[in-house]
């Protein structure tokens, strides 16, 4: 039986080990990825928003200009969201829902749609976008975070194993070699 318990218990700390190997890796390459693909859209940072001037290429500086983009558009609406701006403009320019309010475009015979309505559905995909980098980079964060303790804790369930598994005598000498008092007493 005590055979058993320790080569399961070396199992199980071969497969922390493999398995925090793995999530380091995995957390690394993810950030990596975040990061190049952010970098190759070259969005660079307005000038009043928290990062003038800067190329966004990570999480943090993505979530910032999400944020920039979200103020541009509440300025561009007057302060309106999609979901409080009517579907289509009247003949005096105000938004309405009502198609037979709607001012009638000439060249297609249809209601004329409401443009800035319309650009918060692009601000929306754009920001849905810059906020999943964000979200992508903390998760890869995680991942580092976590492989980092499965493999602390699979070499020190290792330890563990082989110290307490060990035969009695084995321990004992272990022990006297590493204690200096044991060598002046003997």
């Amino acid at each position: 039986m005590r055979k058993l318990f320790q080569y399961g218990g070396i199992a199980a700390s071969i497969v922390l080990i493999a398995f925090g190997i793995g999530a380091i890796y995995m957390g690394i390459d993810g950030r990596g990825y975040v990061r190049d693909n952010l970098a190759a859209e070259k969005i660079v940072g307005t000038e009043d928003s928290t990062i003038p001037g800067q190329l966004v290429d990570t999480g943090a500086e993505a979530q910032a200009f999400a944020k920039v983009m979200r103020e541009h558009t509440l300025e561009s609406t007057g302060g309106k969201t999609y979901s409080e701006m009517g579907r289509f403009l009247d003949a005096n320019g105000k938004d309405t829902n009502d198609e037979q309010a709607a001012a009638i475009n000439e060249q297609t015979g249809k209601p004329v749609e409401n443009g800035l309505r319309n650009l918060w559905v692009t601000e929306t995909a754009l920001t849905t976008a810059l906020n999943t980098a964000y979200f992508a980079e903390q998760v890869a964060l995680f991942a580092t975070v976590m492989g980092v303790a499965m493999l602390l804790a699979g070499l020190g369930f290792g330890v563990l194993t082989f110290r307490a598994l060990m035969p009695a005598e084995q321990r004992e000498e272990g022990r006297a070699k590493a204690s200096p008092s044991a060598a002046v007493s003997a």
